[in-house]
């Protein structure tokens, strides 16, 4: 039976793989530090984590409380990080420390202590734009959007000509367009994991999540994803906002979807320094999302505010070409997307949250961070 470590185990999508990992025989320890943006001012262990996994309270920059999560361990999944693309444009410092030196503490650790596997959970977001098609059917990467056609609300990518380019699945051999501090932290510890794991002979494995939604998610948490945020306002009676005209395209991928995921990246044989885009290959835009979840908790009287406006780091449309995580792992999403959201409605019934988008807007727009 091997023993996983998750990082960030006590959190949202780390508590959904402690749940995987233990029906599936599993022993499973948590290392978290029970962030207080996340879980809350109370510090305690969170109620939906399943009693059988062992929660080490702690932070990933702290090398002893690492060294301490370690012992005995066979796997690791690394998912600690701080999570957020408009935050992490102000609290550079902040997202540099957890998610790069904690992710450096991690493997310093892990050059003492090999493991038989690591997976780090990687992130959609260091492909900035999703891949292209032009009118003659080449694939192209997207150039980035000029201040002055986002101040004119011409939201869409064009090439060189003015021509709009088509949005198509966005493999993983896609060059990254680094577009925030997020997004760059998140590149940074899954090149991290790869190049170390090669150097010390620790078969390592970076999973690109893309949108990842469920029940757990910090709905207090202005900086989660945006399902959630979407509640938040909901819940509140207050409209979802959305920044540009909300036709941007994304990828949503259930929780569990993504537990899968890992498990099997831990259970494939021969797998070392591959990566895998992780999502439901199916795309959907922001305004759609924003009305089914009003639709689904009971709301469609609250229409989402489309805001016009454009967030530094935000990118058009980007959605997942999962063909080669079917290959290799066997990975096909089981939850629709529809299934997903009368989940979380139902997980949402009784639920509190504290609306704090607006003084999260307020941080961005006083920084010169909205458009």
């Amino acid at each position: 039976m091997q023993h996983v470590l998750i990082t960030g185990g006590a959190g949202f999508i780390g508590s959904h793989l402690a749940d995987e990992l233990l029906e599936h025989g599993y022993r499973v320890r948590a290392l978290d530090n029970l962030s207080p943006q996340v879980h809350g001012s109370g510090g305690g262990r969170p109620g939906y984590l399943d009693p059988h996994v062992e929660l080490v309270v702690g932070d990933v920059r702290d090398p002893a409380a690492v060294r301490r999560a370690l012992r005995g361990i066979d796997v690791v999944c690394h998912l600690a990080a701080a999570v957020g693309v408009g935050q992490s444009m102000y609290e550079v410092a902040h997202y540099t420390a957890v998610n790069d030196l904690g992710t450096a503490i991690l493997l310093e650790a892990l050059i003492e202590r090999p493991v038989e596997r690591l997976v780090v959970a990687s992130s959609m977001s260091l492909y900035g734009e999703g891949l292209y098609r032009t009118l003659d059917g080449r694939r192209t990467a997207a150039p980035e959007r000029s201040l002055a056609q986002l101040r004119a609300a011409e939201w869409e990518v064009r090439d060189a000509r003015g021509t709009i380019l088509e949005p198509i699945p966005t493999p993983e051999d896609k060059v990254p367009a680094i577009a925030s501090v997020y997004a760059l932290s998140k590149y940074d510890q899954e090149r991290l994991c790869l190049m170390v794991g090669r150097a010390y002979g620790i078969p390592a494995v970076a999973l690109r999540l893309f949108n990842t939604y469920g029940t757990r998610q910090a709905l207090s948490n202005p900086y989660t994803g945006v399902l959630a945020i979407f509640a938040s306002r909901l819940l509140n009676d207050r409209p979802p906002t959305i920044f540009e005209d909300g036709l941007q395209q994304r990828d949503f991928v259930a929780a569990r979807d993504v537990a899968r995921a890992f498990r099997l990246a831990i259970a494939t044989p021969g797998l070392d320094g591959d990566v895998f885009n992780v999502g439901s290959g199916r795309a959907i835009t922001i305004r759609e999302v924003a009305d089914r979840m009003a639709r689904v908790m009971g709301r469609e009287y609250i229409g989402a505010e489309i805001t016009g406006k454009y967030r530094v780091g935000d990118i058009r449309h980007c959605v997942a070409d999962i063909d080669h995580a079917r290959a290799v792992l066997g990975y096909d999403p089981r939850v629709s997307f529809d299934d997903g959201l009368l989940e979380l409605a139902e997980w949402l019934e009784g639920q509190q949250a504290d609306d704090r988008v607006a003084e999260a807007s307020e941080a961005l727009a006083t920084r010169g961070l909205t458009v």
